[in-house]
Protein backbone atom coordinates (compact mmCIF):
# COMPACT_ATOMS: atom_id res chain seq x y z
CA UNK A 1 0.00 0.00 0.00
CA UNK A 2 0.86 3.30 -1.05
CA UNK A 3 1.28 6.60 1.33
CA UNK A 4 2.63 8.51 -1.73
CA UNK A 5 1.03 11.55 -2.81
CA UNK A 6 2.47 11.33 -6.14
CA UNK A 7 0.41 8.10 -6.83
CA UNK A 8 -2.72 9.75 -5.95
CA UNK A 9 -4.80 11.02 -9.69
CA UNK A 10 -3.03 14.19 -10.28
CA UNK A 11 -6.11 16.48 -9.50
CA UNK A 12 -6.18 14.68 -6.54
CA UNK A 13 -3.00 15.47 -5.58
CA UNK A 14 -3.37 19.13 -4.35
CA UNK A 15 -6.50 18.22 -2.45
CA UNK A 16 -4.32 16.09 -0.12
CA UNK A 17 -1.71 18.52 -0.24
CA UNK A 18 -4.21 21.31 1.22
CA UNK A 19 -6.00 18.99 3.21
CA UNK A 20 -2.90 18.62 5.19
CA UNK A 21 -2.02 22.67 5.19
CA UNK A 22 -5.52 23.41 6.28
CA UNK A 23 -6.04 21.05 9.16
CA UNK A 24 -2.34 22.95 10.27
CA UNK A 25 -3.73 26.29 9.94
CA UNK A 26 -6.30 24.87 12.70
CA UNK A 27 -3.71 23.57 14.78
CA UNK A 28 -4.12 19.51 13.82
CA UNK A 29 -1.27 17.80 12.25
CA UNK A 30 -1.97 15.18 10.22
CA UNK A 31 -0.35 13.06 7.56
CA UNK A 32 -1.25 10.84 4.47
CA UNK A 33 -1.23 7.16 5.50
CA UNK A 34 -2.54 5.35 2.64
CA UNK A 35 -2.93 6.64 -1.25
CA UNK A 36 -3.24 3.87 -3.81
CA UNK A 37 -3.95 -0.06 -3.16
CA UNK A 38 -3.27 -2.37 -5.59
CA UNK A 39 -6.07 -5.23 -6.28
CA UNK A 40 -4.30 -8.03 -4.25
CA UNK A 41 -4.27 -5.57 -1.43
CA UNK A 42 -7.66 -4.50 -1.61
CA UNK A 43 -8.69 -8.13 -1.52
CA UNK A 44 -6.06 -9.19 1.65
CA UNK A 45 -8.09 -5.87 3.61
CA UNK A 46 -11.18 -7.12 2.80
CA UNK A 47 -10.63 -10.71 4.13
CA UNK A 48 -9.45 -9.12 7.13
CA UNK A 49 -12.19 -9.99 9.90
CA UNK A 50 -13.48 -12.57 7.33
CA UNK A 51 -11.29 -15.25 6.51
CA UNK A 52 -8.26 -13.87 8.14
CA UNK A 53 -7.86 -12.32 12.08
CA UNK A 54 -8.68 -9.06 13.12
CA UNK A 55 -11.54 -6.77 12.76
CA UNK A 56 -13.12 -5.64 9.71
CA UNK A 57 -11.92 -2.79 8.12
CA UNK A 58 -13.35 -2.42 4.72
CA UNK A 59 -16.46 -3.40 3.38
CA UNK A 60 -14.96 -3.29 -0.24
CA UNK A 61 -13.16 -5.95 -2.51
CA UNK A 62 -11.04 -5.35 -5.08
CA UNK A 63 -11.99 -3.43 -7.69
CA UNK A 64 -14.85 -1.37 -5.26
CA UNK A 65 -12.77 0.99 -3.51
CA UNK A 66 -11.82 4.39 -4.75
CA UNK A 67 -8.15 3.96 -3.82
CA UNK A 68 -7.75 1.66 -6.46
CA UNK A 69 -8.08 4.16 -8.93
CA UNK A 70 -5.88 7.02 -7.03
CA UNK A 71 -9.40 8.56 -5.96
CA UNK A 72 -9.06 8.44 -2.07
CA UNK A 73 -6.25 9.03 0.95
CA UNK A 74 -6.54 7.97 4.53
CA UNK A 75 -5.10 10.15 7.52
CA UNK A 76 -4.10 10.13 10.45
CA UNK A 77 -3.38 12.25 13.31
CA UNK A 78 0.94 13.14 13.86
CA UNK A 79 1.42 12.48 17.58
CA UNK A 80 4.27 14.09 18.63
CA UNK A 81 4.61 13.15 22.36
CA UNK A 82 5.02 9.16 20.70
CA UNK A 83 6.84 10.71 17.50
CA UNK A 84 4.74 8.32 15.68
CA UNK A 85 0.85 8.71 14.33
CA UNK A 86 -2.48 7.99 15.99
CA UNK A 87 -5.93 7.94 15.25
CA UNK A 88 -6.99 8.91 18.59
CA UNK A 89 -8.25 12.95 18.70
CA UNK A 90 -5.91 15.00 19.72
CA UNK A 91 -8.88 17.24 21.14
CA UNK A 92 -12.76 16.98 20.96
CA UNK A 93 -14.40 17.52 17.35
CA UNK A 94 -11.35 17.11 15.80
CA UNK A 95 -12.29 14.15 13.27
CA UNK A 96 -15.35 16.59 12.39
CA UNK A 97 -12.91 19.76 12.03
CA UNK A 98 -10.65 17.70 9.70
CA UNK A 99 -13.80 16.03 7.81
CA UNK A 100 -14.87 19.57 7.21
CA UNK A 101 -12.04 20.75 5.90
CA UNK A 102 -12.02 18.05 3.46
CA UNK A 103 -15.33 18.77 2.30
CA UNK A 104 -14.45 22.33 1.78
CA UNK A 105 -12.15 20.77 -0.53
CA UNK A 106 -15.05 19.19 -2.59
CA UNK A 107 -14.00 15.57 -1.01
CA UNK A 108 -16.43 13.18 0.37
CA UNK A 109 -15.20 12.29 3.91
CA UNK A 110 -16.24 8.91 5.57
CA UNK A 111 -16.72 9.80 8.86
CA UNK A 112 -20.40 10.86 7.29
CA UNK A 113 -21.36 7.15 6.45
CA UNK A 114 -24.08 5.62 8.45
CA UNK A 115 -23.39 2.42 8.18
CA UNK A 116 -19.58 1.69 8.27
CA UNK A 117 -18.27 5.30 9.15
CA UNK A 118 -14.43 5.83 7.78
CA UNK A 119 -13.21 8.97 10.04
CA UNK A 120 -9.85 8.55 8.20
CA UNK A 121 -11.03 8.46 4.79
CA UNK A 122 -11.58 11.17 2.05
CA UNK A 123 -12.40 9.90 -1.80
CA UNK A 124 -13.57 11.71 -4.96
CA UNK A 125 -17.27 12.75 -5.36
CA UNK A 126 -18.65 10.44 -7.74
CA UNK A 127 -15.61 8.44 -8.54
CA UNK A 128 -17.32 5.53 -9.96
CA UNK A 129 -18.72 7.56 -12.72
CA UNK A 130 -14.86 9.04 -13.03
CA UNK A 131 -13.68 5.22 -13.46
CA UNK A 132 -16.14 4.67 -16.05
CA UNK A 133 -18.45 1.89 -13.84
CA UNK A 134 -22.12 1.37 -15.01
CA UNK A 135 -25.12 2.36 -12.43
CA UNK A 136 -22.58 3.43 -9.67
CA UNK A 137 -21.04 -0.21 -9.50
CA UNK A 138 -17.54 -1.67 -10.24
Amino acid sequence: MSRKIADLAGWMQPKALELVARAERIGLFILITQTLRTMAEQDALYQQGRSKPGKVVTKARAGQSPHNYGLAFDIAFVDPGRDGVTWDEPRDGAWEEVGKCGESLGLVWGGRWKAFPDRPHFEAQSWRAMIGAPNGTV
